[in-house]
């Protein structure tokens, strides 16, 4: 078969697909939680806690390839296996020398806040960490049979986890949710930053997402100068996902008056509503889904329209951030209110609130938590009535971006809870020494939860970490004809790509060299 005929084929082959059921999404992503649970019980064996990178990738990475391949029909097996693991690899891990090389460094966040800037979160860490694994996993695997044609992207409606030429439907929603949710540490840090001068904001906006921008030229460039398969329904012939996330923080300046003085949800719910009117009630979606590509608009026409349902993720995840990242999920609001009473002359000055205070974890789970089961409520509900099929990633209509809403707001949720019950079950401290130079001695600091020590290498460096997968994703694709690999020569690719992937972002964790 020629080049021709296979990228005909290889095109075809990714295309015309369904998607699957959102319960059947959601039992596939159940094992990312759980492996979170045995990676804890599985370090715990052991004082101090091992840092190894055979060992990350088995408990963390292993279970989660396997879940989009051999066992995407039997989410629920893999479950029972990764459980059944955990006894085994404790016994493993216990045997280990209880020596740390005195070079290993300390566990980082996976991003650096000063001491009177946010702390750790170690939930949200394992959710950027997991969501950038799932990514990097199935931009690859989409291309193999191995992965189920179920999980690969919809051709207009319908829900699936997959990537195709680096863009999925579950995975995409969750890139802008989770640049929105970090997009809220400039505002918690100075809750001032919001009544700013616009400009310069915007300039420095535009600043950072430049090579946001740079990259998706560049891509532009590298697939149509290499002839590499397209599916260009994703975005159109020239828009690409680099683009629409160097796109949206822009757009979010644009809305710091609207959000210094409403509610982060109701502007991304009044945005949201505006589109889906437009999409319903005029001609647009038939356009954005049949108009002959003319012109540069209605090339791109896919990319652009979709630009408003992307703008009301991003800032729904910015609505999560300002609960998630804070010590409680009041303090945006606290804060905002004594800057207003310390502008007043009659009032006296107090200080705003501290974003190092110990966290409340119960409050912030029990909020996040309240805003995913509205937004599943309205999931359950659309779907209940019109079917998954009325949910489009390619137009970012309301179904989608509530779909999307739903589950990440529900994983941090779970990452959370997951964190709240390591903490209560971690080992608890020596008893206090009572003799009479106890006093004399610095109290050992309190124990904190931390994200895998993988998971913080991975978000230290996260868009390196995406640019080196999809630079692997092309080679691998230009080296071999995928579609027509066997499963266990799949297999093998994909562990050997996600080993390599992985070993990146672990060779770089003590520095930072470009984030996402």
């Amino acid at each position: 078969m020629n080049s021709d005929n296979y990228k005909e084929a290889k095109v075809a082959f990714v295309s015309g697909v369904v998607g699957s059921s959102i319960t059947q999404i959601n039992l596939i992503s159940l094992v990312s939680f759980i492996s979170i649970g045995v990676h804890a019980d599985v370090i715990r064996s052991r004082t101090p806690r091992p840092v190894s990178f055979v060992l990350e990738w088995t408990i963390l990475v292993l279970p989660v390839l396997l879940s989009v391949t051999l066992f995407a029909h039997r989410p629920l097996l893999l479950s029972a296996l990764t459980l059944a693991a955990q006894w085994p690899l404790t016994h493993i891990v216990s045997r280990f020398p209880h020596t740390r090389p005195s070079s290993e460094k300390k566990a980082q966040s996976s991003y650096d806040a000063p001491a009177s800037g946010p702390r750790s979160l170690a939930a949200l860490s394992s959710y950027r960490a997991h969501m950038m694994l799932l990514t990097t996993l199935a931009i690859l695997a989409v291309d193999f049979p191995v992965f189920p044609r179920f999980l690969a992207k919809c051709e207009s409606f319908g829900t699936s986890m997959s990537f195709i030429v680096g863009q999925m439907d579950l995975g995409v929603g969750a890139f802008v949710f989770s640049q929105g949710v970090v997009s809220a540490i400039p505002i918690l840090k100075d809750p001032a930053y919001l009544d700013a001068p616009l400009l310069p904001k915007l300039f420095v906006a535009i600043r950072k997402v430049a090579p946001l921008a740079a990259l998706g030229l560049v891509r532009v460039l590298l697939v149509k100068g290499t002839d590499y398969p397209e599916h260009v329904t994703e975005y159109g012939v020239h828009w690409n996902f680099f683009l629409t996330l160097a796109i949206l923080p822009p757009l979010q300046i644009l809305l710091h008056g609207a959000i210094a003085r409403m509610h982060i949800a109701s502007i991304a719910l009044g945005i949201l509503a505006v589109h889906q009117s437009a999409l319903s009630f005029t001609p647009l979606q038939s356009f954005a889904l049949n108009a002959p590509r003319t012109d540069l608009f209605s090339m791109n026409r896919e990319g652009i329209i979709s630009l408003p349902g992307y703008l009301a993720i991003h800032l729904l995840g910015l609505l999560t951030g300002m609960i998630v990242i804070p010590p409680t999920p009041s303090h945006f609001r606290r804060a905002r209110r004594q800057l207003k009473q310390n502008e007043d002359p009659n009032e006296p000055t107090r200080p705003l609130p501290r974003l190092d205070a110990p966290r409340d974890n119960s409050k912030t789970s029990t909020e996040l938590l309240s805003y995913s089961f509205l937004f599943w409520t309205f999931v359950v509900g659309i779907v209940f009535a019109r079917g998954n099929d009325v949910v489009s990633r390619r137009l970012a209509n309301m179904p989608y971006v509530l779909w999307t809403a739903a589950y990440n707001t529900t994983a941090i949720g779970i990452y959370i809870l997951l964190e709240m019950l390591q903490h209560i079950t971690a080992p608890r401290p020596p008893p206090r020494d009572e003799s009479k130079d106890a006093d004399l001695h610095e109290p050992p600091p309190p124990q904190v939860a931390q994200a895998p020590a993988l998971f913080e290498a991975i978000n230290r460096n996260g868009l390196l970490v995406f640019l080196f997968a999809n630079v692997m994703t092309g080679l691998v694709n230009l080296s071999m004809k995928t579609m027509y690999a066997g499963d266990a020569l799949a297999m093998i690719v994909l562990c050997v790509y996600s080993l390599a992937v992985c070993g990146v972002a672990w060779a770089l964790r003590g520095k930072r060299v470009i984030s996402l």
